[in-house]
């Protein structure tokens, strides 16, 4: 059996035909647009609609075309992260490529430079198409490129305590014995009631 949407097996072609216009005019559909366009009595059409189950059809079509619409986006969005996926690939090769001449070069110049240091570039050029070929490397095989270290205040180690956080919000910690508490409490409590 075909979609709920499509002709039925009883279905006339003019009835189908009315039923096709009232899907085709959208949100705004109405039976007697039908019947207006189609020079059609209102009888007439309040007939096919309910033999044929127009209501019914028309949220059939909506949530098959709900559906086809989300396989559409999904397929797009598949197809272009394939492609950005190839992009990467053949951009990490590009990468790898460039960084294995640089090496090579890198090579060339040392034996060129150990061989006449005065005659061939300098050991810092030298440096720098290495550390070059390197981030190329890292790059390609997806590697950060820059190591950054995140230290505490004096450039040590990040202390994660409790203790060290209350410092740092409140100063210095002091021990309080409880008695201190309950007289200092008391205090207040009188303070207040004097006020009143």
């Amino acid at each position: 059996m075909g979609l709920p949407f499509e002709q039925l097996p009883k279905e006339s072609s003019k009835a189908f035909a009315a039923f096709s216009l009232y899907l085709s005019l959208g949100p705004q559909r109405s039976l007697a647009a039908v019947g207006r366009k189609l020079g059609k009595s209102k009888t007439v059409i309040d007939r096919w609609s309910s033999k044929f189950d127009w209501v019914a059809r028309v949220q059939a079509h909506a949530a098959y075309m709900a559906v086809v619409e989300r396989e559409a986006a999904i397929a797009l969005a598949t197809a272009k992260g394939v492609d950005w996926v190839k992009r990467q690939v053949e951009q990490k090769e590009k990468e790898w490529d460039a960084r294995c001449k640089l090496v090579k070069l890198a090579e060339t110049a040392i034996e060129r430079w150990l061989a006449d240091p005065d005659r061939c570039g300098s050991l810092e050029g030298i440096a720098r198409l290495l550390d070059l070929a390197r981030r190329l490397g890292r790059l390609a095989c997806g590697m950060a490129t820059d190591k950054t270290e995140i230290t505490g205040e004096d450039g040590g180690p990040i202390m994660v305590e409790f203790e060290a956080a209350v410092r740092k919000i409140y100063g210095e910690v002091r021990d309080v014995d409880a008695t201190h508490l309950v007289t200092e409490g008391a205090k207040e409590t009188a303070e207040v009631q004097n006020a009143e």
